[in-house]
């Protein structure tokens, strides 16, 4: 209405003049730190942790220059295997999903750099899927094929699981690993995602929208669609693991003695009694 009023009196609304910015040296990465927190109000005290994951177009060169198409497919899936941690870059656009593409074809022929294409065609697809369907970024898009109604899972996050003491040993280590360096392999974020959902019964949009306060390659489509491939709001399945398969793909650096993972050990069929009780298991 005031805008109006203003274009029939033929007026200029006042305009306050635009502040220069602050230039600082990028070098001193203290100081980076603190002004990124006098400019981030609501950041909670307890959030003391900084990345090492360093920025600029330089570090995404030098990732890019060490990517290994070959070794990612075959190694893809293991937590220490040959991944090439750009998603940050590519998420904030300091270098593009085509121009990675074409360098894995310059330095692996097209069959060997098939798996790491792959996974950039699903980050694509995610995009894709958001621009023509926004509101399924926070709704579900199918119901819940779990046996289970949206209503039955928890609307919040319980706090044991923000602060990383859930009790479930590698559960725990992943949880810290996000919170202190804002990433995580994609296999963890499976792990993560679906003990949230089908152990703790809790709903997808409470997880994707802890990820996004933690993530630096964060961002709604791939996170929030991926949430509910694992809830199976997005699939025809719920995604589910159990402990052997942890132990397999992790690695020594994390825990997954039986002891301290109890709630994750058993059999595939006997974890889908524990999780899915209403379902047919000859489902």
């Amino acid at each position: 209405m005031v805008f109006m009023v203003n274009l029939l009196d033929r007026t200029r609304p006042t305009v306050a003049e635009p502040q220069a910015l602050e230039r600082m040296d990028v070098s001193d990465r203290r100081a980076i730190v603190a002004r990124v927190r006098k400019l981030s109000p609501g950041l909670s005290d307890s959030d003391v942790f900084v990345s090492s994951l360093r920025g600029g177009r330089s570090e995404a060169q030098n990732r890019l220059a060490g990517l290994k198409p070959r070794e990612y497919g075959s190694t893809r899936n293991h937590l220490d295997g040959a991944v090439s941690r750009l998603s940050p870059y590519i998420r904030h656009g300091v270098i593009n999903a085509a121009d990675v593409r074409d360098h894995a074809l310059d330095v692996s022929d097209a069959k060997a750099a098939e798996k790491f294409i792959q996974q950039l065609t699903w980050r694509d697809y995610w995009q894709r899927l958001y621009k023509e369907f926004p509101q399924n970024i926070w709704q579900d898009v199918e119901p819940y094929k779990t046996g289970f109604a949206s209503t039955d899972y928890s609307r919040d996050l319980p706090r044991d699981i923000m602060d990383g003491a859930t009790g479930v040993a590698c559960i725990d280590q992943f949880i810290s690993e996000l919170i202190e360096t804002g990433y995580l392999h994609n296999h963890a974020r499976l792990y993560l995602a679906g003990y949230i959902c089908h152990w703790r019964r809790v709903q997808w949009q409470a997880g994707a929208r802890w990820f996004l306060t933690h993530l630096l390659d964060g961002d709604p489509a791939s996170n929030n669609l991926s949430w509910q491939w694992v809830a199976s709001t997005f699939s025809h399945k719920p995604y589910y693991f159990n402990l052997e398969n942890v132990s397999k793909f992790s690695g020594s650096n994390i825990d997954t003695s039986a002891e301290n993972n109890v709630p994750l050990s058993g059999s595939y069929e006997a974890l889908y009694a524990r999780l899915f009780p209403n379902l047919d298991p000859r489902q």
